[in-house]
């Protein structure tokens, strides 16, 4: 038995925290707002409430915000206001915007110091803190749920076509892509998030730069360059592969799973935290793999990156709030609460901790391909190329590679004519975020 889930936090919490303190005052408030609906919205509220009990001095309150863009635009408005909360939850693209919020942000490793509480950075996911730091190595928020694009697959389907090996290069996912529709699927492949998937992970995996200045970790005086020879080949084969229902394009975001779920497609490109949607709607046996890479730039695949969210600790609250602040972040890294986050989600474990207690636990050999995620961050030490992206203005950047990509599908541009149009909005909103920060 892998986990049981209904006293696992808890008493590990009360192992952890049997020494806190207890106070004969009120207990002080921590406000964290976050950007987790549904089944997530309520993990969310198990984690707060389970670190709660452990102690008598802190409670947290999660608050539902809406969306990440909506939860980042709603912080940013409490700061300016000075009804901010104690922690917000905001998504990997909105982390330049955060740095350059002057003034309202408190660094994580700032807040465990200032706080007395220990913190030791060796335990986190090498792959998933880098995103985060700044060039001289300062964490500058605490990684929650970070997730990487995997290929999911139909192993039924699989079965039917004959396709006895899953693809590890893209002349292989076109191959097998082929086969499942010759075998009387609608469709071969499908993915999500396009983006964070096609243009992002895709250049990471291939250790491929999508800007220069080291994606924008080294400088905010970058440009996107992601327009490039070997991408825009990829795309237009992508995009002619509609003719024959080889690929099929379902929307933004994760629009495409029922796509998968519902056996129309074989495989489908999205973030390992589909996990539980997956395993609750699938009425097939399927499986995770490493994504493909593309031969004709790579010998073999790098490392993808991460997306998700972290949580951000903002300043203009009572000092002695932020030791409940720590505490909690102590909490939450934990080895039983990632794992149970993990195991729960499909978000990879933010520690190494954690991944080692899953497989102690005997939860991959239960369900295997849930650590895929974890293999692919950590297949190879991070480049310059795959390290992860800072550009301002991202979240407008996606919308407008959205636009892009979605003319591509509709044939009204070539891969060509609209990679080169993302490059040239996408910079335009570069020197915008340049010139106020």
């Amino acid at each position: 038995m892998f986990i049981k889930k209904s006293t696992m936090l808890g008493a590990a919490a009360a192992v952890l925290f049997s020494g806190m303190s207890t106070s004969a005052f009120a207990q002080v408030e921590i406000q964290w707002w976050h950007a987790m609906g549904g089944t997530n919205g309520e993990r969310v509220n198990k984690i707060a409430s389970d670190f709660n009990a452990t102690q008598s001095d802190y409670k947290v309150v999660p608050v539902y915000k809406g969306n990440y863009t909506e939860t980042m635009t709603a912080a940013v408005a409490a700061f300016r206001a000075k009804k901010q909360p104690h922690i917000v939850q905001v998504f990997e693209v909105g982390t330049a915007t955060m740095m350059a919020a002057k003034g309202a942000v408190y660094p994580i490793e700032d807040v465990m110091k200032d706080a007395g509480e220990p913190f030791d950075k060796s335990i986190y996911v090498p792959g998933v803190i880098s995103y985060y730091q700044t060039p001289d190595g300062k964490l500058l928020s605490m990684p929650f749920n970070s997730s990487t694009p995997v290929l999911w697959y139909n192993k039924d389907a699989f079965k039917k076509a004959g396709i006895e090996k899953v693809p590890t290069t893209w002349d292989e996912m076109d191959a097998a892509a082929d086969k499942l529709v010759a075998s009387g699927m609608k469709c071969g492949y499908s993915f999500g998030w396009q983006s964070w998937v096609m243009i992002e992970n895709y250049s990471a995996w291939n250790n491929q730069a999508i800007g220069t200045k080291e994606n924008g970790f080294a400088g905010t005086d970058t440009e996107l360059t992601f327009n490039t020879p070997a991408l825009k080949n990829r795309l237009q084969k992508i995009a002619d592969g509609q003719k024959s229902g080889r690929f099929v394009y379902g929307g933004r975001r994760g629009d495409s799973l029922p796509s998968f779920t519902n056996g129309d497609c074989g495989m489908w490109m999205n973030s390992s935290a589909y996990y539980g949607s997956i395993k609750t709607q699938a009425k097939f046996d399927y499986g995770q793999a490493m994504l493909p890479y593309d031969t004709e730039i790579a010998s073999k695949p790098q490392n993808s990156i991460i997306g998700g969210a972290t949580l951000w600790v903002l300043k203009g609250k009572p000092q002695s709030d932020y030791k409940g602040v720590a505490k909690f972040m102590t909490y939450l890294s934990s080895a039983p609460v990632q794992a149970w986050w993990h195991q729960e989600t499909g978000y990879v474990g933010i520690t190494m901790a954690a991944t080692k207690l899953s497989e102690e636990q005997g939860f991959y050999k239960a369900n295997p391909g849930t650590d895929t995620a974890a293999k692919q961050l950590s297949l190879n030490p991070p480049t310059p190329n795959s390290k992860g992206l800072r550009f301002g203005n991202f979240v407008q950047i996606r919308d407008v590679i959205n636009e892009e990509m979605e003319a591509i599908w509709a044939g009204k541009k070539t891969a060509s004519e609209g990679l080169d149009a993302a490059v040239e909005r996408g910079n335009k909103l570069l020197r915008k975020f340049e010139k106020v920060n």
